[in-house]
């Protein structure tokens, strides 16, 4: 857009009024949805690779591998998958019957990831391979239209904030549920196969009647600005507004860090715990070192992101997790040192958790506002692609840092190169992530961009309406 026409943006153009103040029942029933997901997806990221190695048998880089393409395949099945998120029609929005029609299908897959039949190394590797990829291709299904309900509940940037802490507060709370007690739900139903496949049953029967909620208690709002209401947009001219958006590639490109890292994290726990802590039971320590600080930090961050806005509230708290890590490296055989660090990371993690999705939601207006174009389904798939990448990445390195360390499945003691790798995977490549992050968000300037894009979306209504 040239410097007139912003000029005019920034001048002319009045002040829409965008205060909405949402009702505590739609934003918790927001919130559900994540809880959904993660009871699910949390499971896996935590558990599954240790699954799939230790109580499976299969080796951890074959297991990288499969989680590898399997998520760069299903990031690209999101482009497809947003596309045509963006071409529902009905009565109850183009979102929201996502929601409906794939909460069950969702809870099936999951439980199928956890049941492995005693077909041999080769038949039980096709058959993770397939029920991998399924449990991806759903949760893409729902989990695309889920994020795309925030930018159609409402144009308030602060509300959308607020959505966003609830979505992710709900998704820590079945983080911090999953990491406590599925071990513990296991062996009560016996452990092995057995018991994580009733475990996981659970999961997928509460999961399902909480995506049912989220349906149910939310309303699709926004509207396109007149002019690109009722377009009917080809794929490649979606596609070609989306590179054009130059926020949406910076987000994007910190989601696939944010879930790198995340991918790694969640997965290397239980290796630290169990190696270099030298007490398996740690990792529910663990994991509460690192959740009830950043849930009791995303209960008092609303006021800091409406104060310092998203972005500068994002780099604080890459500048504590940096902080947290630099603790653990001190000593990480020292359960104290670990635990304080941990802690301090949690503190850090919560205002990028809590302004991640937001801010990829405001993209979508100033995608609309440069190309003319509104495609929310499009810039929540590519999102998405990102956090798959990530993860998939994550996931991958984990199991490949793993195997090329020498690490031994269900060993009691591990090589030195096997406790390097895994001392590598929980301090060292976190910390390098966290810097590369913070260089990402430097560029990032929508926050304060955002109300004047507002104004000429409003204005753009007024002149063609």
């Amino acid at each position: 857009m040239s410097s007139a026409v912003q000029k005019e943006v920034l001048v002319e153009a009045p002040t829409p009024d965008l205060t909405e103040n949402l009702s505590f029942k739609e934003k918790l029933g927001y919130g559900f949805g994540d809880m959904a997901s993660n009871l699910i997806f949390s499971s896996m990221s935590m558990f599954l690779l240790f699954f799939y190695t230790d109580v499976a048998g299969i080796s951890a880089a074959v297991i990288g591998t499969i989680m590898l393409f399997t998520r760069i395949f299903d990031g690209l099945t999101d482009i497809g998958l947003g596309f045509v998120v963006d071409k529902t029609k009905s009565k109850h929005g183009k979102a929201r019957p996502w929601i409906k029609w794939m909460a069950i299908p969702f809870a099936i897959s999951a439980v199928l990831v956890f049941t492995i039949p005693d077909a041999g190394t080769v038949g039980k590797i096709v058959y993770i391979t397939i029920t991998y990829n399924l449990v991806n291709l759903i949760y893409t299904a729902i989990n695309i239209p889920y994020g795309v309900l925030n930018s159609l509940i409402t144009q308030d940037q602060y509300q959308r904030s607020v959505l966003n802490i609830f979505r992710m507060f709900m998704a820590l709370i079945a983080a911090l549920s999953v990491s406590m007690i599925t071990l513990p739900i296991v062996s009560a139903f016996g452990g092995g196969l057995t018991g994580w496949q009733i475990t996981f049953s659970i999961y997928g029967v509460i999961g399902a009647v909480l995506f049912f909620i989220t349906y149910y208690s939310t309303k699709e709002r926004v509207q396109p600005a007149v002019g690109s209401s009722d377009q009917k947009i080809p794929m490649k001219i979606g596609v070609n507004a989306l590179f054009k958006n130059k926020y949406w590639g910076l987000m994007v490109l910190f989601m696939v860090v944010t879930y790198l890292g995340q991918g790694i994290g969640s997965g290397v726990n239980i290796y630290f715990a169990q190696y270099i802590l030298n007490d398996s039971n740690l990792i529910g320590t663990l994991t509460l070192a690192n959740l009830i600080p950043m849930m009791i930090a995303m209960l008092i961050i609303s006021p800091v992101v409406k104060r310092l806005g998203k972005r500068n509230s994002m780099i604080l708290g890459l500048i504590i997790t940096i902080i947290g890590t630099l603790f653990i490296l001190v000593n990480p055989g020292s359960v104290t040192m670990v635990m304080i660090g941990t802690v301090i990371k949690g503190i850090g993690t919560a205002p990028i958790i809590g302004s991640m999705f937001a801010m990829l939601a405001d993209t979508i207006e100033y995608g609309e506002w440069k190309s003319g174009v509104r495609t929310e389904g499009l810039v929540y798939s590519a999102g998405s692609f990102g956090t798959k990448v990530g993860t998939g990445l994550g996931s991958a390195a984990l199991g490949w840092i793993l195997a090329f360390g020498g690490y031994v499945g269900g060993a009691a003691k591990q090589s030195d190169a096997a406790l390097l790798s895994i001392n590598a995977l929980f301090i060292y490549i976190p910390l390098i992530l966290a810097v590369l992050q913070l260089a990402i968000m430097i560029f990032y300037k929508l926050d304060r961009e955002y109300p004047a894009i507002m104004k000429e979306l409003q204005n753009r209504s007024t002149r063609e309406g």
